[in-house]
């Protein structure tokens, strides 16, 4: 494999976890987002992940020192130049993605891979601006990145199985198990998973079922590690509900439409654990308690 210099555009919870991924596998990883305090905080998370792992003795102190010689922030889109292969990471905005896809083409070289992190637009769209579209693909991790194991690999309709196969190389090599997915809206895991964690946010809507019952519904009656309240908060509930906002426009299938329960959350700022506050609130000693002002509401 070619593959050694990874960009990243956009330095949130997944570019910054993509980019952890990277470095700790070996890959030079360039890290590129418009504001400097957003790469600080993306190498802040980071070191604090390091240092987790390293108190868990999964981790030397040495392998950490190593992974960072590997990482370069940079808020000049021009150094995806040097690029041999490209994921973007942003919000889960059509506009902003075909724009940014758009000066990639501009910047990089004509054969190396464009891939975008979305979970649920349409790869196809973006490919649409693209010089030589069969390089484009997406690879979909699931957050948080250092600890799931799954990447999606989606196809469009204009992707070479050589950017497939090269893909899926990458993913391997950062310890991911791929799967590939045509292009359709929410591909594989979000087309089962959304509409099962906007179900679980009706049930509180609707005063069906608390907060904690919902969610443990899932984790004891079902075994899954975690309740699909829990799962949103995790991922950021703007990421869901942008993406629940694509699926439903593209299929006008109701199940997609997002609860108004998530959609005010958004609006207020409750964003979920990135912004302290969600379906649960999260405190500065690591636990988390159900969210009394949904309740209340409710």
């Amino acid at each position: 494999m070619n593959i050694k210099n990874l960009h990243i555009v956009g330095s949130g919870l997944m570019g910054g976890g993509i980019a952890q991924v990277g470095i700790t596998h070996g890959f030079e990883v360039t890290l590129i987002d418009i504001s400097e305090a957003a790469l600080n905080k993306a190498k802040a998370v980071m070191e604090k992940s390091f240092k987790k792992e390293i108190s868990r003795g999964k981790m030397t102190e040495e392998a950490a020192e190593e992974a960072f010689r590997h990482l370069t922030l940079t808020t000049d889109m021009n150094a995806a130049k040097d690029a041999d292969l490209v994921i973007e990471s942003v919000s889960e905005k059509m506009e902003l993605k075909k724009k940014i896809f758009s000066q990639l083409s501009e910047i990089c070289r004509e054969d190396i891979i464009l891939a975008t992190n979305t979970s649920a637009i349409s790869i196809t769209a973006l490919a649409s601006v693209v010089k030589n579209p069969s390089r484009v693909c997406g690879m979909h991790f699931v957050s948080p990145v250092p600890k799931m194991d799954l990447m999606e690999i989606v196809r469009c309709i204009a992707t070479s199985a050589e950017t497939i196969a090269l893909a899926r190389e990458v993913g391997t090599a950062m310890g991911k198990r791929c799967i590939i997915s045509k292009d359709s809206p929410a591909f594989i895991l979000n087309r089962m998973l959304d509409p099962m964690a906007n179900e679980a946010m009706l049930l509180v809507e609707l005063g069906i079922g608390s907060i904690e019952d919902v969610d443990a519904a899932m984790r004891i009656g079902l075994n899954h590690p975690m309740g699909p309240l829990e799962i949103m908060d995790a991922a950021g509930l703007d990421i869901f509900l942008d993406a629940m906002t694509a699926i439903h426009q593209e299929t006008n299938d109701p199940k997609y439409k997002p609860s108004l329960l998530v959609r005010n959350m958004v609006r207020i700022g409750w964003l979920g654990k990135k912004a302290g506050k969600g379906f649960y609130v999260y405190h500065a000693d690591g636990t988390k308690t159900p969210n009394p002002d949904i309740n209340n509401i409710i």
